[in-house]
């Protein structure tokens, strides 16, 4: 076995002496959170177990707080902007909504492009990229972090980032779920007349099983088509994607991707560190528990995650990797965990009452134009559960 060195902690890490932060998973929130640490000064690993660009279960939906997070200057990989929005219920009460300001709402991309963008982001900022390998496991001591690799290798760090989604680094801070969801996915490549019909428009539909809903979103000559239910559900989740894809008229187009996988979000409280090891996005469990957004969350928290990271390995003593911890998990709190309160707050109202909110999105101005300005990112879905007389129409929704 094989050590990379860590030097007193008086003496700044250079060459092969070590590595400030180490950052495990190369998504949108590892990305992040290793162009911060770069751009703090930080001699900056990351780790991916995979090689670039691979795919991920992802609708790809890039809404404001989402390009608002995005590096200065960076180029969306867009296919497709989204200016209209149709709703169904179980395939029935279609209606379309579209932007009221002609602008698109939000955009479309395919997360293999995505992640490479940001991980080269990294790259210009100075972060150094590992593929193809596999974090084993993490261990401690009175200097920094030991991250063992698959094979025995091991690397050494002032602070560990784990952006590794549903990886070791969220069972080795301990991260507590408090709920769980199934996602399935196509990716349904169709002919150009098709992928006419669809382009600027998506589809969302509220689904059969309680706290469900399905998607239909074009990038180019492929639409990745989706459904998402509660863990537990799973041939409920699948006959879902089957007939939601049957009634659509797909059925008879073959996928390049079927893939699955699960959404988790973290319980209020849940600790976000452990000593010098911080998670983020999807290992933190932070997404939206209603519309299980992610993308957002992995952004802004990777990047808070990465600064922290950097504050970690800059600490003189135990006391200031603490605080510097204590400084990310208030700041997810306070920002993040607002919003996912009031998440749960509306999947709670929804699960119950889904004719409720159809009907208030494709009806009631007012209610479109909250959808708009939270998609947009000019307000926050916290904006509004938090007013009381919506929280109480809420309340009695759910119960």
């Amino acid at each position: 076995m094989t050590t990379t060195p860590l030097p007193p902690s008086s003496e700044p890490l250079r060459g092969e002496g070590g590595w400030d932060v180490v950052v495990i998973g190369a998504g949108p929130s590892g990305a992040s959170a290793a162009l911060a640490a770069a751009e703090a000064g930080c001699r900056t690993l990351l780790v991916e177990k995979a090689v670039l660009p691979r795919y991920k279960t992802c609708g790809g939906g890039i809404i404001g707080p989402s390009a608002q997070a995005l590096p200065a200057g960076f180029r969306l990989p867009a296919k497709d902007h989204v200016k209209a929005v149709t709703f169904t219920m179980d395939g029935r009460w279609s209606r379309t909504r579209r932007a009221r300001r002609g602008a698109p709402v939000f955009s479309l991309v395919n997360r293999p492009e995505l992640d490479a963008a940001l991980v080269d982001e990294a790259r210009k900022a100075g972060a150094e990229v590992l593929e193809d390998t596999t974090v084993q496991r993490l261990e401690q001591d009175a200097d920094g972090v030991v991250v063992t690799l698959v094979g025995g290798e091991t690397l050494r760090a002032r602070a560990v980032v784990g952006a590794d989604g549903t990886g070791r680094t969220s069972t080795y801070v301990g991260v507590v779920f408090d709920q769980v969801d199934l996602g399935l996915e196509a990716e349904i490549p169709v002919p150009t007349e098709v992928a006419a019909h669809w382009r600027g428009r998506v589809l969302i539909d509220w689904g059969p099983v309680a706290g469900s809903y399905a998607w239909v979103f074009p990038k180019g000559d492929t639409l990745t088509v989706g459904v998402i239910c509660a863990r537990g559900n799973g041939e409920a989740t699948r006959a879902y994607l089957r007939d939601f894809v049957a009634r659509l008229g797909l059925a008879g187009f073959r996928p390049s991707v079927s893939s699955g996988h699960l959404t988790r979000c973290r319980a209020d409280g849940s600790p976000l560190s452990r000593g010098r090891v911080l998670v983020a996005g999807d290992a933190a469990g932070l997404l939206e528990p209603w519309t299980r957004e992610g993308i957002s969350f992995a952004l802004r928290s990777g990047r808070a995650a990465g600064e922290a990271a950097a504050a970690v390995a800059a600490a003189a003593d135990d006391a200031g990797v603490a605080d510097a911890a204590e400084v990310y998990r208030a700041g997810i709190e306070a920002t993040l965990g607002r919003e996912m309160r009031a998440g749960r707050i509306m999947l709670a109202a929804f699960a119950r009452r889904p004719k409720v909110f159809h009907t208030a999105v494709t009806l009631v101005p007012k209610a479109w134009g909250a959808f708009e300005r939270i998609v947009r990112g000019d307000r926050t879905l916290a904006d509004y559960v938090d007013r009381r007389s919506i929280r109480r129409s809420l309340e009695r929704l759910a119960r």
